[in-house]
């Protein structure tokens, strides 16, 4: 199949938690440094555009993030940092400044691999590129530790393929290859990229 979406698809049930929404960098420079004040949105409804990523969004349209216009995060990862740390708490995982965050579904395997996300608004088509590495800011938003917690945690960066729009709420993904829900929140690091 090629990693291309076909007719052997498997489904697997997820729920998309947040739609993370923000039209500038929230974290930049170095961690000492105090993140910019930026409006970010946790939207119930998203429109997303092939090859350009979500309307509104920082990344949409970049050229220097084109293989990586939209960021998924399994909040069983998020989750697994927290209990790693002994969090007293679960962080808001808006925190990690990922654009989808879902329940359900391990990411990893679909790195290379066309995959569909359906949701009551519609369906919209992803190739799944490299992995969403924590920058050093986690240390400084969520916990000390946090950055070394996320690493092989931190994401998918995917390319959308088509237009359409995503909702908040339970929904479908539909991928060549079989996700185990219960490594979600397993830290995958690898030394060599994927062929």
């Amino acid at each position: 199949m090629n990693g291309q979406v076909g007719e052997h698809l498997l489904e697997h049930p997820v729920e998309v938690l947040h739609l993370l929404v923000s039209p500038e960098h929230a974290y930049f420079g170095r961690p000492r440094d105090r993140a910019a004040d930026v409006p970010t949105r946790d939207l119930d409804e998203v429109e997303v555009a092939s090859g350009k990523g979500i309307h509104g969004d920082r990344f949409f349209g970049k050229a220097a993030h084109m293989d990586a216009a939209v960021t998924f995060l399994a909040v069983e990862a998020w989750e697994a940092v927290a209990a790693d740390l002994a969090l007293p708490a679960v962080p808001d995982p808006l925190l990690a400044r990922r654009n989808l965050v879902v329940r359900g579904v391990e990411l990893d395997p679909l790195r290379g691999h066309e995959f569909e996300l359906v949701t009551g608004a519609g369906a919209v088509r992803f190739r799944g590129g490299r992995p969403a590495n924590p920058c050093a800011w986690m240390d400084r938003v969520v916990a000390d530790g946090a950055h070394r917690a996320m690493r092989g945690r931190g994401g998918l960066r995917c390319t959308p393929v088509s237009d359409g729009r995503i909702a908040r709420g339970t929904g479908v993904l539909r991928s060549p290859v079989r996700l185990d829900r219960a490594r979600a929140g397993d830290a995958v690091l690898r030394r060599t990229p994927l062929p």
